[in-house]
Protein backbone atom coordinates (compact mmCIF):
# COMPACT_ATOMS: atom_id res chain seq x y z
CA UNK A 1 0.00 0.00 0.00
CA UNK A 2 0.94 3.51 -0.95
CA UNK A 3 2.39 5.68 2.13
CA UNK A 4 -0.35 8.84 2.15
CA UNK A 5 3.04 10.91 2.19
CA UNK A 6 3.91 10.11 -1.61
CA UNK A 7 -0.02 11.08 -2.47
CA UNK A 8 0.22 14.09 -0.48
CA UNK A 9 3.69 15.50 -2.79
CA UNK A 10 1.38 14.37 -6.21
CA UNK A 11 -1.06 16.35 -5.03
CA UNK A 12 0.41 19.43 -3.74
CA UNK A 13 2.86 18.73 -7.15
CA UNK A 14 -0.08 18.76 -8.69
CA UNK A 15 -1.35 22.58 -7.31
CA UNK A 16 1.87 23.67 -8.96
CA UNK A 17 1.84 22.57 -12.51
CA UNK A 18 -1.81 23.78 -12.35
CA UNK A 19 -0.61 27.12 -10.90
CA UNK A 20 1.62 27.01 -14.37
CA UNK A 21 -1.36 27.49 -16.35
CA UNK A 22 -1.91 30.66 -18.15
CA UNK A 23 2.00 31.77 -17.54
CA UNK A 24 4.03 33.02 -20.66
CA UNK A 25 7.63 32.90 -21.07
CA UNK A 26 7.88 36.36 -20.77
CA UNK A 27 5.65 36.77 -17.32
CA UNK A 28 8.33 34.11 -15.73
CA UNK A 29 10.75 36.02 -15.97
CA UNK A 30 9.71 39.23 -14.59
CA UNK A 31 10.04 40.23 -11.37
CA UNK A 32 7.25 42.09 -9.33
CA UNK A 33 8.33 45.39 -7.37
CA UNK A 34 9.97 44.90 -4.39
CA UNK A 35 10.76 41.20 -4.60
CA UNK A 36 13.75 39.40 -6.02
CA UNK A 37 12.78 36.49 -8.05
CA UNK A 38 10.70 35.86 -10.61
CA UNK A 39 8.08 32.70 -11.20
CA UNK A 40 10.51 30.81 -13.32
CA UNK A 41 13.04 30.60 -10.31
CA UNK A 42 10.45 29.61 -7.80
CA UNK A 43 9.89 26.67 -10.16
CA UNK A 44 13.14 25.84 -10.68
CA UNK A 45 14.30 26.31 -6.87
CA UNK A 46 11.21 23.89 -6.26
CA UNK A 47 12.54 21.34 -8.23
CA UNK A 48 15.97 21.84 -7.60
CA UNK A 49 15.00 21.73 -3.21
CA UNK A 50 13.30 18.98 -3.60
CA UNK A 51 15.91 17.09 -5.82
CA UNK A 52 18.44 17.42 -2.93
CA UNK A 53 15.99 16.22 -0.02
CA UNK A 54 14.67 13.37 -1.79
CA UNK A 55 18.27 12.22 -3.08
CA UNK A 56 21.33 14.02 -2.09
CA UNK A 57 21.00 13.40 1.86
CA UNK A 58 20.54 9.72 1.16
CA UNK A 59 23.41 9.25 -1.18
CA UNK A 60 21.71 8.93 -4.50
CA UNK A 61 22.49 10.90 -7.53
CA UNK A 62 20.61 13.99 -8.26
CA UNK A 63 19.05 14.64 -12.03
CA UNK A 64 20.37 18.33 -11.92
CA UNK A 65 20.12 19.80 -15.25
CA UNK A 66 23.49 21.82 -16.05
CA UNK A 67 23.55 25.39 -14.41
CA UNK A 68 20.51 24.69 -12.07
CA UNK A 69 22.40 24.56 -8.92
CA UNK A 70 23.73 27.96 -9.89
CA UNK A 71 20.03 29.44 -10.93
CA UNK A 72 17.93 27.86 -8.20
CA UNK A 73 19.64 26.73 -5.08
CA UNK A 74 18.62 28.67 -2.24
CA UNK A 75 19.78 32.44 -1.60
CA UNK A 76 20.40 32.84 -5.85
CA UNK A 77 18.46 35.25 -7.74
CA UNK A 78 18.09 36.59 -11.20
CA UNK A 79 19.18 39.39 -10.14
CA UNK A 80 22.70 38.49 -9.01
CA UNK A 81 22.83 34.74 -11.17
CA UNK A 82 25.97 35.21 -13.07
CA UNK A 83 25.16 31.71 -15.08
CA UNK A 84 26.48 31.33 -18.77
CA UNK A 85 24.18 28.71 -19.65
CA UNK A 86 20.54 28.34 -21.01
CA UNK A 87 17.80 29.41 -18.62
CA UNK A 88 15.17 26.14 -19.23
CA UNK A 89 12.05 26.79 -20.74
CA UNK A 90 8.71 26.59 -18.73
CA UNK A 91 8.11 23.32 -20.56
CA UNK A 92 11.18 21.78 -19.58
CA UNK A 93 10.44 23.11 -16.25
CA UNK A 94 6.81 21.21 -16.20
CA UNK A 95 8.72 17.88 -17.63
CA UNK A 96 11.37 17.65 -14.72
CA UNK A 97 8.65 18.34 -11.78
CA UNK A 98 6.01 15.77 -13.67
CA UNK A 99 8.84 13.38 -13.70
CA UNK A 100 10.23 13.96 -10.61
CA UNK A 101 7.48 12.55 -8.91
CA UNK A 102 7.88 9.12 -9.45
CA UNK A 103 11.54 8.79 -9.46
CA UNK A 104 11.01 9.56 -5.70
CA UNK A 105 8.38 7.40 -5.05
CA UNK A 106 10.90 4.34 -6.77
CA UNK A 107 13.87 5.54 -4.72
CA UNK A 108 12.30 6.00 -1.47
CA UNK A 109 9.37 4.10 -1.25
CA UNK A 110 11.05 1.80 1.20
CA UNK A 111 13.42 3.66 2.44
CA UNK A 112 11.22 6.15 4.55
CA UNK A 113 12.71 5.42 7.39
CA UNK A 114 16.45 5.12 7.38
CA UNK A 115 18.07 7.69 9.32
CA UNK A 116 20.04 10.27 7.32
CA UNK A 117 24.03 10.91 9.00
CA UNK A 118 24.25 13.85 9.70
CA UNK A 119 21.11 15.28 10.67
CA UNK A 120 20.21 18.02 8.51
CA UNK A 121 19.00 21.38 10.12
CA UNK A 122 16.83 23.37 7.48
CA UNK A 123 17.81 27.09 7.14
CA UNK A 124 14.05 27.48 8.98
CA UNK A 125 15.72 25.52 11.94
CA UNK A 126 14.10 22.24 11.27
CA UNK A 127 16.26 19.25 11.68
CA UNK A 128 15.57 16.23 9.24
CA UNK A 129 16.54 12.84 10.20
CA UNK A 130 14.71 10.87 7.74
CA UNK A 131 13.49 10.60 4.20
CA UNK A 132 10.07 10.87 5.74
CA UNK A 133 11.04 14.04 7.37
CA UNK A 134 12.78 15.58 4.36
CA UNK A 135 9.82 14.94 2.48
CA UNK A 136 6.84 15.73 4.50
CA UNK A 137 8.66 19.35 4.96
CA UNK A 138 9.21 19.46 1.51
CA UNK A 139 4.88 19.83 1.68
CA UNK A 140 5.66 23.15 3.29
CA UNK A 141 8.07 24.30 1.41
CA UNK A 142 6.56 23.76 -2.05
CA UNK A 143 3.28 24.65 -0.62
CA UNK A 144 5.16 28.22 0.31
CA UNK A 145 6.70 28.88 -2.95
CA UNK A 146 3.48 28.08 -4.39
CA UNK A 147 1.99 31.19 -2.68
CA UNK A 148 4.61 33.18 -3.82
CA UNK A 149 3.80 31.80 -7.18
CA UNK A 150 0.48 32.51 -7.38
CA UNK A 151 0.82 36.41 -5.38
CA UNK A 152 3.47 37.18 -8.13
CA UNK A 153 0.60 36.24 -10.78
CA UNK A 154 -1.43 38.95 -9.61
CA UNK A 155 0.99 41.24 -8.89
CA UNK A 156 2.13 40.52 -12.47
CA UNK A 157 -1.29 40.48 -14.04
CA UNK A 158 -2.08 44.04 -12.21
CA UNK A 159 1.02 45.39 -13.95
CA UNK A 160 0.52 44.21 -17.62
CA UNK A 161 -3.20 46.07 -17.74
Amino acid sequence: MEHFLFKQLTFVRGQTLKMMEGVTEEIADRIPEGFRNTIRWQLGHIYVVLERFAFQYVGLPMRLPTGFKEQFEYGTSPLNTQVSVLVPTLQELETLLKEQQERIREALAHRLQEKIVPPYTTSAGMTLETPEQFLSFNLYHEGMHLSVIKLYKTLLSRGMR
